[in-house]
């Protein structure tokens, strides 16, 4: 059965919560929800992180953001890649460091940001323990929390009221709140159930059924709400027995389904209950019903021996001791198997085995377990998983057992990257001395004075207004053959019909002087262009060349950083290697002692039925002896 909240389940839903919340900058996200974005992802290396995180890729997600930290990729999002960050840390249960970055950004002067630091900060010091520094920390949050945030802020002052024993303020507190809300509903039961076990006054015991009721009473829309109201109710029911009236458990354990996950109890309640209003009867009815089934379950073993309890009150010794018989050969054949399922859990093999019937992309609190490996008795095995407390370690199992594939894939990546960096040294060692060779061909000096050279002539024909520097070949023919024509019509001597030809040539040379004068502001503004182009172009091969001489400085200095990162991890895989190994041997035997020790509480429970069922069936053979004795004595003569 799930905790009252967030607060005390595992970190996930927080860590989620938190991450969400952050990471998109708007309200909390329910764990269970599909988070939308809702603003522009300024550095691809976040959107990366984010995408892994929503694949539920949680390891590789972190992994990817924190190596993206550490480069300065993700600058833009500084803030928000931090509490997500701080998130997935929370997530994995590693709550020393998410609360130093919560801590961090309680520095921040966005209210927004402030408050949702202070507030998670509170959570992660609860769930740590540390009740008062919680108290005050939530203290500090102001009016600045998403609507969704404020009700895991009325969740998590209702724990701390609860676990200061003020449990009517606390319920104060959840009645604020909607029933509709999962966590308020698991929190409102834990309140009742802690109500009715604290039973220092009637109020109080009053006050825990009232809540109970109403839990038990709501609409249940899944299988999950609807677990829950037939725990709420089979709760009330026990407790109404508690307090002699009959009637009343009757009443609330009539609304437990037949095919719940409560049902056994239910029925075994429902009986003792018929029990307790002298009607033997009718208690055989749920009590035959949960008899026939599975004697894994502790009610139905309790069942078996009620049946028969409830024949010898209405006189049928003869089907009570069968009964008992039947009981008693049913314990021994479990007691049995019990022993073989103990035998089978205590092998390791099981463990794998179970991991790979589960399979997951990596590790992280989603993940839950399916189907079941071969085992003698699958029953007892399905019992083991249901427990909160092995799941947990499981979990931690098999994240060990990720860890250790992990740090053995890089072992033997750590190989592949010496031989990357070794032909990567040699193809730059290889290629160096061409590129060498073609930019020595080149030099960047002369063209800079052939370009300057270029601008200058450029710069005076401009400067002279003739155009004449900016004619083509065939205006430079033009003009050579225009100066010929008036050498020789101009020359000492000329004949009369040369003389005419003077006019002539001289609107020739003008109009080719105007046309050329035309031209040149077009052609000034095309050359200009080009010479800035080749200023670009020389910029360019400048840059390069600069490059260059960078790369052959600095990139035998990056290689040797890259050589010492790689020999840096080996020493450090050496040593994580073997403690991740020997904490996996470790957590293995933990996951085992609590399977076992769960089929041994089932075998103690067996034994003290077994004991009880003999005992009453040696009250039946004494009461038929004693009977029968009277008889014996008449009979003599």
């Amino acid at each position: 059965m799930r905790n009252a909240s967030l607060l005390r389940n595992p970190l996930t839903r927080i860590a989620l919560a938190a991450a969400l919340a952050f990471a998109w900058g708007g309200g909390a996200v329910a764990a269970d929800e599909p988070a939308k974005p809702n603003h522009e992802v300024k550095d691809p290396y976040y959107g990366d992180a984010l995408f892994h995180f929503f694949q539920d890729h949680y390891f590789t997600s972190v992994t990817t953001l924190m190596a993206s930290q550490h480069f300065g990729r993700v600058s833009h999002h500084d803030e928000e890649s931090e509490i997500l960050r701080g998130g997935m840390l929370l997530s994995y249960g590693l709550t020393k460091e998410a609360g130093q970055i919560f801590a961090k950004l309680l520095d921040s002067t966005a209210p927004k940001v402030r408050d949702r630091a202070w507030f998670f900060l509170a959570k992660i010091r609860y769930q740590r323990g540390y009740l008062p520094e919680a108290e005050n920390a939530l203290a500090q949050v102001e009016n600045n929390l998403p609507e969704n945030l404020q009700e895991d802020r009325l969740l998590l002052q209702a724990n701390l009221l609860m676990s200061h024993g003020e449990f009517n303020a606390a319920a104060d507190v959840l009645n604020s709140m909607s029933l509709k809300a999962t966590s308020s509903r698991y929190a409102r039961y834990n309140l009742g159930v802690a109500l009715l076990k604290l039973n220092d006054t009637p109020r109080s015991v009053a006050r825990g059924m009232s809540i109970l009721d109403d839990v038990g009473r709501m609409p249940a829309e899944n299988e999950e709400f609807r677990a829950l109201r037939d725990r709420a109710n089979v709760a009330l029911g026990f407790t109404a027995l508690t307090e002699g009236d009959a009637r009343l458990a009757r009443s609330y354990l009539e609304r437990v389904r037949l095919k719940g996950l409560q049902s056994n109890k239910a029925l075994l309640g429902f009986g003792w209950a018929a029990d307790s209003l002298k009607d033997p009867k009718l208690a055989l009815v749920p009590w035959t019903e949960l008899a026939e089934r599975d004697v894994g379950d502790s009610a139905a073993l309790e069942a078996r021996i009620a049946v028969p309890y409830a024949y010898v009150k209405l006189g049928a010794y003869g089907q009570a001791l069968d009964r008992y018989n039947t009981a008693i050969a049913a314990f021994e054949q479990e007691s049995k198997a019990l022993k073989e399922s103990v035998v089978a859990l205590r092998s390791p093999k099981w463990i794998d085995t179970l991991i790979d019937a589960n399979p997951g992309d990596e590790m992280g609190w989603f993940w839950r377990l399916g189907d079941l490996p071969e085992v003698p008795h699958a029953a007892h095995l399905s019992q083991v998983l249901a427990q909160h407390e092995f799941q947990e370690a499981f979990k931690n199992y098999r994240d060990l057992r990720y860890l250790a594939k992990n740090l053995d894939d890089w072992k033997d990546k750590l190989g592949i990257f010496d031989a990357m960096l070794a032909t990567r040294r040699k193809a730059f060692a290889d290629k160096l001395p061409p590129v060498q060779a073609r930019a020595g061909d080149t030099s960047i000096e002369l063209l800079a004075k052939r370009r300057d050279a270029v601008a200058r002539e450029v710069a005076e024909g401009e400067q002279a207004g003739d155009g004449v520097a900016f004619a083509d070949a065939k205006e430079l023919d033009l003009l050579e053959r225009v100066k010929t024509l008036r050498a020789a019509v101009e020359a000492p001597g000329a004949d009369a019909e040369v003389t005419v030809l003077r006019e002539r040539v001289r609107l020739a040379a003008g109009l080719l002087s105007w046309q050329l004068a035309k031209k040149q502001t077009d052609r000034v503004w095309a050359l200009q262009k080009d010479l800035q182009q080749i200023e670009a172009a020389l910029v360019e091969m400048k840059r390069r060349d600069a490059d260059l001489a960078t790369a052959q400085k600095e990139e035998p200095l990056r290689f040797d950083r890259f050589g010492q990162r790689i020999a840096a991890l080996s020493p450090l895989l050496n040593v994580m290697i073997p403690r991740v190994a020997s904490l996996q041997r470790e957590q293995q035997r933990a996951v085992q002692d609590i399977a076992v020790a769960e089929l041994v509480r089932q075998q103690e429970r067996l034994a003290d039925y077994t004991t009880q069922a003999r005992f009453a069936l040696a009250q039946l053979y004494d009461r038929a002896y004693a009977n029968k004795e009277p008889e014996r004595a008449a009979a003599k003569p």
